[in-house]
């Protein structure tokens, strides 16, 4: 049986108005709409029309759009009626439906501000009259997912316009005249799903609402407004809290890659899932140098200070800090929105250049006392499949294999070395079958649980709101005694006054936190399976057997026994106040302040029997241990004012903001180092013997000033354009270039909004943008301008201290600015079935800050300047699709894919002569011992035009020469040679993917729903140091080794292998070389959630709004091309967790 078709048509830009209208306003606005007489709406409209062969249809689209009237009609009926010509001059709408629905069997009747169109005669489906007695109490309530209520939801009987709306408990009550047609009521509420029920004779409808991602995507959050996602031309991307937490409850910012291809955490292979190791992030690809390799700390827990490709992080209006978000709970964040292009990000200025991440947290709700209560318990494990080490028995074998326990036979000692060999053997061989088999990657390792809590409590009225959060979540790390545990408390507090409306939030957090005192995970990766590592009484040997006469290596194990320790604590308070005069419909003046204060402690300390300190106990030392302590202080606030005009006038669309922000910070530092201890046990400061050097002190400020101004059009909701401005001023620049302005321009076109496309309903969506635009950013230390001085304290003369000249300022120095043009189309076809945005961009990065080379005659080596340039250039596409969405079930799959280039087009002096001191680090590789030095096989990266900011450099290579099995290199003329020439060294490899990205499927069947996605990037590739260290370069004789080490290896004449011949004695470091170097493939399943809700009936027992139960697992499995050791340092975790969320 074929469907019949009906229309609901309401007045063109009704959708658009509503989405701008408050949800407080709802239930009023709700009542208007219902309680308008039909007579003002049809009898007294007139319209004026002239058209030449149309279709009703159009007809009627006119009608709807010159009046307030809605239709209700048949389409299939409508269209039968084929195309017809019609004129009217100032005349009734009541009189000119008479005229076109003469002689066609149709007719027309009035409920209210809405016509039903229907067949006439008998089985013309009538709208119930108000004349009739008997009618039917219709009662219920409608919630979200979380079981909040829902004011202001409207609630109508499908096919008519007799219904009501939600109060502020989400509850509807109306009555409808009783008749025997079927009842269907319908649910709708701006950001949700339209639902649909029969009405069965229940004496309560309770109605669940989801959320509806499409028209939540409508509005995208910029910090300073929220603009029409129709209406902008520039690029972004959503995410809901929803979607945050199925891919995972713990991680923001491990969950936001998933939705953004081109929002990536640069992989860091020596950390691995340390949780005191926040990550370093970009947005379409890297487009700074900042610090350079050799210049940072050798071992780094991140890279984020005066990072150059950080993005800016702002909440509710206000920057915060990466560890902010990274730290942050997660049910406590609305909404994220990731803004990429010019145009969407230029009204930060100079803090755009990376990209924008705009965070919305959860705002009060008005009504009874809602209690929501969250748990996670989190199981988590250590990650090992990358590591192919051998056990004991498999060890001693190709000890054997490699003929180690073999004495030359040509040597005069030969038959006392053999015995010897033979000895070391049998001690070899008699832990083996004792069963010593000690699997040294376990021992620092541990599974944990943790667990977190939040509590959020809510209320009050529409013009008094309240709010109490408080969160608490215990991060074990798989590391012993490693973790990082965080507290937060928050108060939110709303008052409106008539046109005034005043917000307030206070919050406190406090993180805790200590790092493994069991060492560097590398450690345990080279030990021998086959030594103890305690003794008979369950003690830590200090050392490990000798076995080649030596007195033993250390055994880590016994590190971790000593007083060492490694603890940060760290607390923060923010006050966040804004207030909002609304002058009129169209004008809002808003103010916003934050004052931000923050304390953290560093406390490192070494155990004086502890073999890493400087001056270790013995016969010649008595005083030993060390402690460092490193304090921080700082306050900030950020002030904003800012006026916006939001009219729309006939067919123009019409969104203006200006507005000026200002911000400060001023933070100081003390660092002071302790020598000689009495113990483990008595570390505090008052038990050093002494203060090591002098204190070192830090002093910072910084302040920032600009000027705003941003405009947003459309017309007829087609023709679309954006500009933004600011001019920006900030301290830490050169005194004659501290200001600079920034701009952006976009237009766009909304070809579905063409009145000939109106009835393509497949097409409900195709846009076209285009944005350019330049901003700015700032990435180095704030006095880096300025000619700094340094207090000599050593000798003090009558005229008080001296001074030395350590670095010289540059008053011309300023900003980066970056060029970023961008053009894109999105596409939404039949109703969801195929939605793709897709994005070009060329990002050109220019005046990047660098040191700039100095004489050594001037007394320095360099100063810095605005000198280099970098490009990103790439494509991001995203592709969603729901294929299914009924009462019942709901399917949907979604991929998104992004590619980026990076080129650097231009470089400094300084990095050039940063290149020679690259080269200078394989220096003196033949002199003695130095072969055997295993820093000479490390790749360092090169700065070179043409280049890019992740290449890989390393000697060309032609493999092994299967005639002598010695390598054979390419020099950068194209000639062959055997030796190895740091000066030969090109680009061999690039770790930038050719491509990066996710795809997931989200299923609902009922109350039971799946949230899956894996991640993946191609094109890549890697330098393999495992192959270098464990295999080529491995030291048998002492360290563990990769199972692959004997194969592969050049053994005779005409042998073709990847490895050369076998080591044992002195073994020669493998320099940098493209043998190594292999693409990087990966595949990895990123998450999965399976959730389930707890049906209404059955939680009204118990007195619960809502319950909800998941299982949810990460880092599931991960395949790669690549087979290397990861997590060098901190290795890396998979967990699987369980999730409770109730609301009271």
């Amino acid at each position: 049986m074929k469907k019949s078709r009906w229309c609901f048509q309401v007045p063109r830009g009704y959708w658009r108005k509503s989405w701008k209208i408050a949800r407080m306003f709802s239930v009023l606005m709700c009542t208007l709409t219902f309680s308008v007489s039909a007579t003002a709406f049809a009898q007294h409209e007139q319209v004026t029309l002239n058209f030449k062969q149309v279709t009703v249809r159009q007809v009627l689209n006119e009608i709807q759009r010159q009046t307030r009237l809605s239709f209700i009609y048949n389409t299939e009926q409508t269209e039968q009626l084929g195309q017809i010509s019609v004129e009217a001059h100032n005349e009734s709408v009541t009189s000119l439906l008479d005229r076109i629905l003469a002689g066609t069997g149709l007719t027309w009747k009035i409920q209210e501000d809405m016509i039903l169109i229907s067949q006439a005669g008998p089985e013309t489906p009538a709208i119930p009259q108000a004349q009739e007695q008997e009618t039917v109490l219709l009662t219920g309530t409608v919630t979200d997912v979380q079981k909040n209520a829902l004011p202001g939801v409207t609630v109508k009987i499908a096919g008519t316009n007799i219904g009501t709306s939600t109060d502020t408990d989400g509850k509807f009550r109306f009555s409808y005249p009783k008749t025997k047609a079927q009842i269907v009521l319908e649910f709708s509420f701006v950001g949700m799903q339209t639902t649909s029920v029969k009405y069965a004779g229940q004496k309560e409808i309770n109605v669940i609402l989801y959320e509806d991602q499409k028209e939540l995507d409508e509005v995208v959050v910029t910090g300073y407004a929220k603009i029409s996602k129709n209406s902008f031309t520039g690029t972004s991307v959503s995410v809901s809290a929803d979607q945050l937490m199925s891919v995972s409850k713990t991680n923001v910012l491990g969950a936001l890659q998933v939705f953004d291809p081109s929002f990536r955490i640069a992989e860091n292979n020596m950390m691995g899932s340390n949780p005191n190791s926040v990550p370093e992030l970009y947005i379409r690809g890297r487009s700074g140098i900042g610090t350079t390799e050799l210049d940072a700390e050798s071992l780094s827990k991140s890279a984020l200070k005066n990072n150059p490709n950080l993005p800016t992080f702002i909440m509710d209006g206000f920057e915060i800090s990466v560890e902010k978000l990274y730290d942050m709970d997660p049910s406590r964040i609305e909404s994220i929105t990731i803004l990429k292009d010019a145009a969407a990000t230029a009204m930060y200025g100079s803090r755009a250049a990376n990209g924008v991440v705009i965070i919305t947290t959860v705002t009060p709700k008005p009504g009874k006392i809602n209690v929501n209560y969250n748990f996670t318990g989190t199981l988590e494990y250590p990650d090992l499949t990358d590591y192919n080490l051998m056990n004991a028995r498999e060890k001693l074998q190709t000890e054997v294999a490699a003929g180690l326990f073999k004495a030359d036979p040509e040597s005069n000692t030969f038959v006392s070395d053999q015995a010897s060999l033979d000895g070391v053997y049998n001690k070899k061989l008699n832990n083996v079958v004792r069963g010593v088999d000690t699997y040294w990657l376990s021992k620092p390792l541990r599974t944990v649980f943790n667990h977190k809590h939040s509590l959020y409590l809510d209320g009050g009225t529409d013009d008094l709101r309240w709010g109490v959060d408080l969160s608490y979540n215990k991060d074990a790390g798989v590391m012993k005694e490693s973790y990082r545990d965080r507290m937060s408390a928050g108060l939110s507090l709303s008052y409106r006054l008539g046109s005034f409306q005043l917000r307030n939030y206070f919050s406190y957090t406090y993180t805790n936190s200590a790092d493994s005192p069991y060492g560097s995970f590398s450690d345990y990766t080279s030990k021998l399976p086959y030594d103890e590592y305690q003794d008979e009484f369950g003690n830590y040997l200090k050392t490990t057997y000798g076995w080649n006469g030596t007195s033993g290596s250390e055994n880590p194990l016994y590190e971790a026994t000593l007083g060492n320790y490694s603890r940060d604590k760290s607390w923060e308070l923010i006050n966040n106040v804004e207030l909002l005069w609304n002058i009129n419909h169209y004008w809002l003046l808003k103010g916003q302040f934050s004052i931000t204060k923050s304390n953290s402690e560093a406390n490192d300390f070494l155990d004086p029997r502890s073999k890493k300190n400087a001056e270790i106990l013995g016969l010649t030392n008595v005083i030993s241990g060390q402690l460092d302590v490193t304090t921080n202080k700082s306050v900030g606030w950020d002030a904003t004012m800012t006026l916006s005009y939001n009219r729309t006038i006939k067919k123009n669309s019409l969104n203006f903001l200006a507005g000026v922000n200002a911000t400060s910070s001023t933070g100081d530092g003390l660092a002071i180092s302790y020598r000689g201890f009495p113990s483990g046990s008595l570390s505090s400061p008052g038990y050093a013997h002494s203060i090591y050097g002098n204190p070192s002190a830090s002093d910072a400020k910084s302040r920032l000033l600009g000027a705003l101004g941003t405009f947003n059009y459309s017309y007829d909701d087609v023709y679309l354009a954006d500009m933004s401005v600011r001019f920006d001023g900030n301290s830490e620049f050169g005194s004659d270039k501290r200001f600079a302005p920034f701009f952006s321009g976009g237009v766009g076109l909304n070809v579905h909004n063409y009145k000939s496309l109106k009835n393509w309903e497949w097409l409900n969506r195709f846009k076209i943008r285009t944005t350019y635009g330049v901003t700015g950013k700032v990435n180095f230390s704030p006095y880096d301008a300025q000619t700094m001085y340094r207090i000599v304290n050593d000798n003090w003369y009558k005229t008080g201290v001296g001074a030395s000249l350590i670095a010289l300022g540059n008053s011309n120095l300023g900003w980066e600015k970056t060029g970023n043009w961008d053009i894109g189309v999105d596409l939404d076809l039949f109703n969801g079935l195929f939605q793709m945005d897709f994005s070009y961009y060329r990002k050109k990065t220019v005046d990047l800050v660098n040191n700039v080379t100095l004489p050594s005659s001037t007394g320095f080596t360099s100063y810095k300047d605005n000198i280099g340039e970098v490009m990103n250039k790439g494509v991001e596409i995203q592709l969603r699709s729901t294929i299914l969405n009924t009462k019942d079930w709901f399917a949907a799959v979604f991929a998104n894919i992004a590619h980026n280039k990076n080129e650097i087009l231009k470089i400094s002096d300084s990095l050039k002569d940063y290149n020679n001191k690259v080269l200078a680090k394989y220096d003196n590789y033949d002199d003695a011992w130095n072969r055997t030095n295993v820093d000479y096989a490390n790749t360092h990266l090169q700065y070179v035009e043409g280049g890019s900011l992740t290449s890989i450099f390393g000697v060309r290579s032609l493999g092994i020469n299967p005639a002598d099995g010695q390598e054979i290199f390419v020099k950068r003329d194209g000639t062959i040679t055997y030796d190895w020439n740091a000066a030969d060294q090109v680009v061999i490899g690039n770790e930038e993917p050719k491509a990066q990205g996710t795809f997931g499927v989200n299923l609902r069947w009922k109350n039971f729903t799946l949230f899956s996605t894996f991640m993946y990037e191609f094109g890549g590739q890697r330098y393999n140091s495992t192959l270098v260290s464990k295999v080529e370069n491995a030291r048998i004789s002492s360290q563990n080794v990769d199972r692959r080490v004997l194969d592969g290896r050049w053994q005779n004449l005409g042998d073709r292998t990847p490895y050369g011949k076998l080591q044992t004695e002195l073994i020669a470091t493998t320099r940098p070389t493209s043998r190594f170097i292999q693409d990087y493939n990966v595949l990895s399943f990123n998450s999965l959630t399976l959730g389930y809700d707890f049906n209404t009936s059955w939680l009204k027992k118990y007195h619960l709004g809502m319950l909800r139960l998941e299982l949810s697992g990460n880092d599931l499995f991960r395949a790669s091309t690549v087979r290397a050791e990861r997590g060098l340092d901190y290795p890396y975790s998979r967990s699987f967790a369980l999730s409770l969320k109730m609301s009271l």
